[in-house]
């Protein structure tokens, strides 16, 4: 990915965050075929030597997810385990006539400003019950936690859910390598980018605001 210095993240404590905030992924492989992609909701769990749960830079990165039996994905990783995981946060289109500087020079021209992760590592298989079992229980409870009546795995007849979990084989990354971009207009003069949040913030859609936000909160180039 083109990385530019000053739209590089590099602290781990923000990047994890934004897996866990955005755990559906695509899971970029190279199987006998070419390049794959398959897109996954991932348990992200961070790992430090002692056993802590923590988001310091020594710590280990474990994703995992699961995938249907018959996608040919899980057998091909035996052969050629390399992935990468790329997690998307927040884009929005930014307008020219946003930027006041455009008014007076006109040396101005439209972008996208997002932010993103990639995560890189190894696939390892695991294809047991037990693991994706335990993976599907905790997918479901963090995913149904704002329900009024969360589902549950039990609210299902227990030979469904085993014939179910059957159909599926589950899949562990230990990540190698994280690389965060935040392309948030930090090499633009303070009122251009001002201006462009400012217009992002009173704009309708979550993600607008989202990103017109991240676009204060980020420390400028200059």
């Amino acid at each position: 990915m083109y990385m530019p210095a000053h739209f590089e993240e590099n602290r781990p404590e923000v990047l994890h965050r934004l897996i866990a905030e955005q755990p559906f992924g695509a899971l970029i492989t190279n199987g006998p075929n070419g390049l794959d992609a398959n897109h996954l909701p991932f348990e992200a769990e961070t790992i430090s030597a002692a056993g802590d749960a923590t988001a310091s830079a020594e710590n280990r990165l474990i994703l995992r997810a699961h995938v249907a039996r018959a996608n040919p994905v899980w057998q091909e990783a035996a052969t050629n385990p390399d992935a990468l995981v790329i997690f998307q946060g927040p884009a929005a289109y930014i307008s020219p006539t946003w930027y006041p500087s455009k008014h007076d020079t006109h040396r101005q021209v439209p972008t996208y400003n997002y932010i993103v992760v990639h995560a890189h590592g190894r696939i390892a298989v695991r294809d047991d019950e037990a693991f994706v079992r335990g993976l599907v229980a905790r997918l479901t409870r963090k995913m149904e936690a704002g329900e009024a009546v969360p589902w549950k795995m039990g609210d299902a007849p227990a030979d469904f859910i085993k014939q179910m979990l059957g159909a599926i084989v589950g899949i562990e990354i230990e990540v190698t390598r994280l690389v965060g971009k935040w392309k948030l207009g930090q090499n633009k003069e303070a009122a251009d980018r001002r201006g462009a949040a400012d217009t992002l913030l009173d704009r309708a859609s979550d993600e607008q605001k989202a990103v017109g936000q991240a676009m204060l909160d980020a420390p400028p180039a200059f």
